[in-house]
């Protein structure tokens, strides 16, 4: 009898629509007695998402800032899920790629040898938020419209801000493609019921080509990166800043203790703005165990 293959969700979107608290909303759906195995893929340098996810014995959580799955971190991403599979021999995978990585590196990874046999690739969802098919930016972005593309349901999302004709145009514009989503589900309270993925069985295999940009930013294999990166001293902030497919990220990485809070206010953040320049805010926040920074758009 053929091992039983672990039930893998790709959940994937652009920039800002909502991916962590759609996974959240899952995680609050976890049968008893099962363990899940969480992978966060973040554009920035420093790990936001992933300290926005509580830490708890049967869900295992691991971060891989700093580059794009299909990309810089294939390498890595392969080698850091081998280990997060052993580690913690979960009943269901959930991957969230950053919000400009485009899914199809990702897809030929899972589908690929390496993970035939461990990993069942369910529906892909893609969650949208009705307002980005306002900015024509986003709406003619490549990596936006290919998320859309390899999606097999999608998630609308940020309800709450979407007056009804956006929510009615989202719909419009979804029912206008082809092939056509197997399900649209509005996220009303910021909920995915997990019923859904389920339901949706093996995901279908659909080419897809990795555009220009994307290709341009492979990079040979490499294990260093933010995957293994070991925390700053306490006390001293680390400032990393990322550029990619027209985005910048910058943020602040350490261990906070009263002090450094108090004193890297006036020295360290400027800093921090400076290398960020003219194409995105700076605001300092808390977040898990580091002093970050979110992310800037």
């Amino acid at each position: 009898m053929a091992p039983t293959r672990i039930p893998t969700h790709v959940v994937t979107g652009f920039l800002g629509s909502g991916k962590t608290t759609l996974i959240h909303s899952l995680i609050a759906q976890k049968p008893v007695g099962e363990t899940w195995a969480i992978l966060v893929n973040e554009f920035g340098q420093i790990g936001i998402d992933q300290a926005m996810f509580e830490e708890r014995g049967d869900v295992v959580v691991k971060g891989l800032p700093g580059g794009c799955l299909c990309c810089q971190l294939a390498f890595v991403l392969q080698a850091g899920l081998v280990n997060l599979i052993a580690r913690a021999r979960p009943d269901r995978l959930i991957i969230e790629p950053s919000g400009l990585g485009h899914p199809a590196g990702l897809l030929d990874l899972l589908r690929g040898d390496a993970f035939r046999e461990a990993l069942e690739v369910r529906d892909i969802v893609v969650a949208l938020d009705p307002r980005r098919l306002d900015e024509p930016k986003v709406r003619e972005h490549e990596t936006f419209n290919d998320q859309l593309a390899v999606a097999d349901a999608v998630v609308l999302t940020q309800l709450e801000h979407v007056s009804s004709d956006q929510r009615a145009r989202a719909h419009a514009f979804l029912e206008a493609r082809w092939p056509r989503p197997k399900w649209v589900h509005e996220a009303e309270h910021r909920t995915l019921p997990l019923a859904l993925l389920e339901e949706g069985g093996e995901a279908p295999f659909k080419a897809l080509e990795r555009p220009d940009a994307h290709r341009r930013l492979v990079a040979p294999p490499s294990l260093e990166g933010g995957f293994f990166d070991p925390a700053p001293r306490p006390g001293a902030p680390r400032c990393e800043t990322a550029s990619s497919l027209g985005y910048t990220s910058t943020g602040l990485r350490g261990i906070p203790t009263t002090a450094s809070i108090s004193t890297c206010s006036p020295s360290f953040f400027p800093r921090c703005r400076k290398r960020l320049g003219p194409r995105g805010s700076f605001t300092p926040m808390m977040a898990g165990s580091g002093l970050t920074a979110p992310k800037a758009r």
